[in-house]
């Protein structure tokens, strides 16, 4: 584990939810959660889940809370999806297809559902401001888009009747940007002229930038394309375009990115001899640069997904299951996979936070974002490059020694002195800089330089387009 309490001044919180990390996949486990560093979770208010078989069996109780977040610890991000089929007019259980059959009654369950967690929040989250909901998940809309747009006024008004925190969120597709249908932003760009920004108080999304989102397909691969419409796919294309969007149905929205994992490659197997040093080296540094992406474009939080290892999309486990050799859900017997390590520094240098924006400037295949410690703290640079010649999209072998030259001005011309530099694992090591530059060598494993002089770094990087902080 990172210790960089020597480095990395700790951080006083004015509020919970300023803190920047999520996950998904291991919930109830706080010690691996802390071990991580990890601040929230999602826990599970959906009608399917508080009322499957019928109409008013559920009445709110703190009774009700899954004893793990009594500890008011890990935070909660709290799910609505999921119609059962008594509500359903499917006839059958469905998530995010249509809305329920009678939306007096879903605004009424969503009244409950404020209450609820309006008790919850006093009683165990004092220094949580508000209350944060995601409406739907990865929705595969078939009804009316009037209908989708009625059921988020419905859980808006059911919510914010009993709970003055409330925070709505939505619509939480599987990619930021760049497609009509699967896209966070394509359905702000279809549902706000429809008036669904009277209905969200911030937006949720996932983070996949492309269909399996495998170690050989990293979030910088389009960048350099010479053809502007794959440029678009980039995850960083992705993210501007999506706060581009928040700004024209409600300026300055909070933006979250509650899901975001890398697999293996694809037609991966688990075997004893798979999978390579070489396949986990690729897997934490893709994952690494995307979740540092998503915040540097403007994400107030990150989820990592997931805990261990699962019989499907081979690899998205952050951990290993060391007892099932197909992974399964639930696994409580893992081990840290480089990912995770990854994660844990990630966790320590960059929760904390603000973001400032990316770098100007930057020659092609460089990346760098600028964040500072929150209360005016100490200025943290998350660099790397990446090359796509030296990152087969085929898989295999990805080149952990490629490397570029780059002078990162940290101070005032003719000035003198040392900044820290700590690699993807958490490794600190003091570097010089002379004249206000220092030299740093480059390569596809990020890494952080932490300075002092935010005046350094003034007209030197470009803000999230409506991102207001944390």
């Amino acid at each position: 584990m990172p210790n960089l309490s020597s480095t990395i001044p700790a951080v006083s919180y004015a509020h919970q939810e300023q803190h920047r990390f999520g996950m998904q996949g291991f919930n109830d486990n706080g010690p691996m959660l802390a071990a991580l560093g990890i601040s929230q979770t999602i826990d599970d208010r959906e009608l399917s889940a508080m009322e499957p078989n019928g109409a008013n069996t559920w009445t709110p109780a703190l009774s009700d809370l899954d004893p793990f977040y009594t500890s008011g610890k890990i935070m909660r991000l709290i799910r609505l999806d999921g119609i059962p089929a008594w509500a359903s007019p499917t006839g059958g259980f469905q998530d995010d297809t249509s809305a329920p059959i009678n939306l007096t009654y879903y605004q009424n369950y969503m009244a409950r559902v404020g209450s609820d967690s309006d008790a919850i929040r006093k009683a165990y989250f004092p220094s949580q401001q508000n209350n944060y909901y995601q409406v739907t998940w990865e929705p595969q809309w078939a009804d009316s888009t009037a209908n989708f747009v009625a059921m988020y006024s419905a859980v808006y008004k059911g919510l914010h009747s009993t709970d003055p925190n409330a925070v709505v969120m939505g619509t939480t597709n599987v990619f930021p940007a760049n497609c009509p249908t699967q896209c966070t932003q394509g359905f702000l760009a279809t549902y706000g002229p429809l008036g669904i920004g009277n209905y969200l108080d911030g937006v949720t999304t996932h983070g996949y930038y492309n269909a399996g989102t495998y170690a050989a397909h990293p979030p910088e691969q389009y960048d350099t394309d010479p053809n502007p419409a794959n440029v678009a796919n980039a995850l960083d294309q992705q993210m501007r375009s999506l706060r581009a969007q928040m700004q024209t149905v409600k300026p300055n929205m909070r933006l979250w990115v509650t899901e975001l994992g890398i697999s293996y490659d694809a037609g991966a197997a688990y075997g004893p001899s798979y999978p390579p040093a070489n396949q986990l080296y690729g897997q934490a540094a893709v994952a690494l640069r995307a979740h540092l992406i998503v915040l540097g474009e403007g994400a107030q939080v990150t989820y990592f997904f997931y805990g261990a290892d699962y019989p499907v999309d081979v690899g998205e486990g952050t951990f290993f299951d060391i007892v099932d050799p197909q992974g399964q859900y639930g696994a409580s017997n893992v081990s840290p996979k480089p990912m995770a390590l990854a994660f844990a520094a990630l966790t320590r240098v960059l929760d904390g936070t603000q973001t400032l924006g990316h770098l100007n400037g930057l020659p092609s295949m460089v990346y760098g974002y600028v964040f500072q410690q929150l209360n005016n703290g100490p200025i943290v640079t998350a660099l790397w490059t990446h090359n796509n010649a030296n990152w087969p999209t085929s898989s295999g072998t990805y080149s952990a020694t490629y490397s570029t030259s780059y002078a990162l001005t940290v101070d005032s011309p003719g000035t003198s002195g040392q900044v820290t530099v700590i690699d993807m694992m958490g490794n600190p090591v003091s570097v010089a800089y002379t004249n206000g530059v220092v030299n740093l060598t480059l390569t596809e494993s990020p890494i952080y330089v932490v300075s002092t002089n935010v005046n350094a770094f003034s007209g030197k990087y470009t803000a999230p387009v409506g991102y207001a902080g944390q």
